[in-house]
């Protein structure tokens, strides 16, 4: 396995434990400036190009608003271009979302893969482009809407999740 592979899979994993652990730094570090997510598998929204800011900005009231995520990847297939600063890497993903609640069951769970573009930067590999593709969901997925309204009272009020979580 080439250092290039391991480096490539290392981002992606990133991605997964950035939001995972609320770390909007780390999270942030792993794209270029300029994006194109692709999550209309999921959402129904078309793909759209935005800067990484934009992107991070938009993920944290959801996620800031659950009560924990756990995000797997796996089986990561790795294509280099032949120049050496491109390339593309698909993954199996799991992601599960957890937020206790009245209106049903507290987790939703989602299946599928990431097909992701990165680019080879004077800083390592960076993500330019994310797809998501569902395969399968199961659960409350209700939470989803709940948490996104949650995080983003609680990130009016100054508060993350974690900080939220521990003032009890």
């Amino acid at each position: 396995m080439s250092v290039a592979h391991l480096e490539i899979t290392r981002r992606l994993y990133e991605y997964a434990l950035g939001i995972d652990t609320r770390d909007w730094g780390l999270y942030r570090s792993i794209f270029t400036d300029e994006v194109r997510m692709d999550f209309s598998s999921y959402s129904g929204a078309a793909a759209a190009t935005m800067t990484a800011d934009a992107w991070v900005a938009a993920c944290r009231p959801l996620f800031e608003g659950l009560d924990a995520t756990q995000h797997s990847m796996t089986n990561p297939v790795v294509d280099i271009d032949p120049g050496g600063d491109r390339a593309r890497c698909r993954m199996y993903m799991q992601a599960e979302h957890f937020l206790a609640n009245v209106a049903g069951d507290a987790g939703f769970v989602l299946g599928g893969c990431y097909d992701d573009a990165l680019v080879r930067t004077p800083a390592g590999w960076r993500i330019c482009a994310v797809t998501l593709t569902v395969f399968w969901n199961r659960g409350n997925r209700h939470i989803m809407a709940l948490a996104a309204e949650k995080g983003g009272r609680m990130l009016a009020d100054g508060l993350s999740g974690r900080a939220a979580a521990g003032a009890g």
